[in-house]
Formats: C-alpha cells, sequence, structure tokens
C-alpha cells in the first residue's frame, strides 16, 4: 500500500510535466514563428521607407532628371498640353486645360 501511495504522486507528476512540456514547446514554436514575420515585415518596412525618403525625395528627383535627363525634359506648360481619347476608331483630341475647366 505504500508503494501505491508513493507510486501515484510519482506518476501524476510525470504526467504533469509531460503536458507542461508540450504546451511549452507549441508556445516557443509559436513565439518563433511570429517573431520570423514580424522580422520579414520589418524588412519590408525599411525597404518601403529607404525607397520613400530616399528615392522619391524632391531633391533626389532634381538630381537624378540633372544627372540622367538634363538634356531630354524640358519644362512645358500646362495650357500647351493635350489629351487623348480613342473610342470607337475614332480620336477625339483636346486641351487638358480646358479639360479641367469643364470638369469644376
Amino acid at each position: 500500500m505504500k508503494k501505491f501511495l508513493f507510486f501515484i504522486p510519482v506518476i501524476f507528476l510525470i504526467v504533469a510535466t509531460t503536458i507542461t512540456k508540450n504546451s511549452t514547446k507549441k508556445l516557443d514554436k509559436e513565439i518563433f514563428e511570429i517573431k520570423e514575420n514580424i522580422r520579414v515585415l520589418e524588412d519590408k518596412y525599411e525597404l518601403v521607407l529607404l525607397d520613400f525618403n530616399y528615392l522619391t525625395s524632391p531633391k533626389k528627383l532634381m538630381e537624378y532628371q540633372k544627372l540622367y535627363f538634363d538634356s531630354e525634359l524640358i519644362q512645358n506648360d500646362i495650357e500647351n498640353l493635350n489629351w487623348m481619347k480613342i473610342k470607337n476608331d475614332q480620336i477625339e483630341i483636346g486641351k487638358i486645360a480646358n479639360n479641367e475647366r469643364n470638369k469644376q
């Protein structure tokens, strides 16, 4: 009887330890997956932030224009620009400035 009373708590402790260990292992796996997802999202965020701050800043765009397109790009007045619409094999052309006034 003494062995039986000693045996039951030992079995209970083994089962409790196994359950605790398995649940801890599952939690560790979930934590690892979440940290990996956060790391990937942080990398994407840093790249997007770099693109936004560095590549699209007006200063950088002006530098790129001078470096690569100085002789190709010219400033044009909006009144000289036209729009073109193709519908049913017919071409319709109009001034952009006039189109903006019509929308208002």
